[in-house]
């Protein structure tokens, strides 16, 4: 590996000290900016949104991107410092997206409800007029809009807590000075470069254990029908587990997308594909847990075999979101550059260690 890309940008003169402090200042900065206008977002909705507001979409970057830091990085931390801080900041990240999630899982089947129920001019779905779409769709929401309820009340309630009071005093000593290991004081590429190696080499090991080949085929029904290698299902509770042993290494591959994507930005080149991937990976998990949750919803005691029925055609249909999302990704990854060192061949975005401008939520 080689760090010319890097030295050019940099002159051989920042360490990785410099460069780390850096972008922990400007996105601890951002949590600190951010966090204030995302608790009174919480407090004063009551959770319409399909997308979380600005505050909390800004919130929700700087603690994925300290948090990815942190991880990526951390050999030049010190470690219990480090991990207590992706602890508390794993935390925030999953309790700010406890509302928003349920949000847009009912948009999205409601959604694919109507889309199957309604009437178009290039024909009708294959729910329309059935008997069961109504009290399917009113099953849904109501299911969902107490979930939601519970999970507003749960994040009211723990933005209150002195768990997040102690994270903020966290990230304002962060701002102030990084505890960083001797390590950190030698030059940016000798340090920093090995480290973001192996988050891609970690991606790269990820996508190698997907079925790329099973998913090579667009409306992929063999995906639906076999699984791979889980263990055999018995029951409701066994089927359910065995999707998920399906959906688990694409989630994981999600994860490492974005941890590639940030060790990118920490180096200061642009990252549009892996953005793009990390969209794409993202539709596969919100379709996988639309699908769950209308599998759920299908179990419901004393519903008519009508409402279970429709509740099964919406599961199907999500299903097929996921392998279309699978399919998507198998079309895109072999065309990235292997590894971190076909990324350091593109232009920087700014120069090593430069943070990028905000993402549109």
């Amino acid at each position: 590996m080689t760090d010319a890309p890097m030295t050019a940008q940099a002159a051989s003169t920042a360490t990785a000290g410099d460069i780390l402090s850096s972008h922990l200042t400007a996105q601890a900065g951002a949590f600190l900016r951010a966090l204030p206008t995302a608790v009174g977002e919480v407090g004063a909705r009551p959770g319409a949104a399909v997308v979380p507001s600005a505050g909390t979409a800004d919130l929700l970057r700087a603690v994925r991107r300290i948090g990815g830091l942190l991880h990526t990085f951390g050999g030049t931390f010190e470690q219990a410092w480090a991990q207590e801080s992706r602890t508390e900041l794993r935390w925030l990240l999953n309790l700010l997206a406890l509302e928003p999630g349920y949000v847009r899982r009912a948009a999205r089947l409601l959604g694919a409800l109507d889309a199957l129920n309604g009437s178009e001019a290039d024909g009708p779905g294959m729910l329309a007029g059935h008997a069961g779409s109504p009290k399917a769709r009113a099953l849904l929401d109501r299911q969902l809009t107490l979930a939601r309820t519970r999970a507003h009340s749960t994040v009211l309630q723990e933005l209150r807590s002195a768990r997040l009071h102690a994270l903020a005093d966290r990230m304002t000593l962060l701002v102030a000075e990084a505890p960083l290991l001797e390590a950190a004081g030698g030059r940016a590429g000798a340090v920093l470069l090995p480290q973001a190696a192996a988050a891609f080499g970690a991606l790269t090991a990820g996508a190698q254990q997907l079925p790329l080949r099973r998913a090579a085929t667009p409306y992929g029904g063999d995906g639906l029908r076999r699984l791979g290698a889980v263990p055999a299902a018995r029951g409701a509770v066994d089927a359910d587990a065995a999707l998920a042993a399906d959906d688990a290494p694409w989630h994981r591959v999600r994860i490492l997308v974005k941890r590639a994507r940030y060790a990118l930005e920490v180096c200061g080149r642009p990252a549009v594909e892996l953005d793009e991937l990390d969209e794409v990976l993202g539709r596969h998990q919100e379709a996988a847990d639309a699908a769950v949750t209308a599998a759920t919803a299908a179990r419901t005691p004393r519903i008519t075999p009508a409402t279970a029925y429709v509740l099964g055609v919406v599961h199907a249909d999500q299903r097929l979101e996921v392998e279309a999302a699978r399919y998507a990704f198998g079309r895109r990854w072999p065309e990235l550059p292997p590894g971190l060192d076909g990324w350091l061949e593109i232009p920087p975005a700014e120069g090593w260690g430069h943070t990028p401008a905000p993402r549109t939520a």
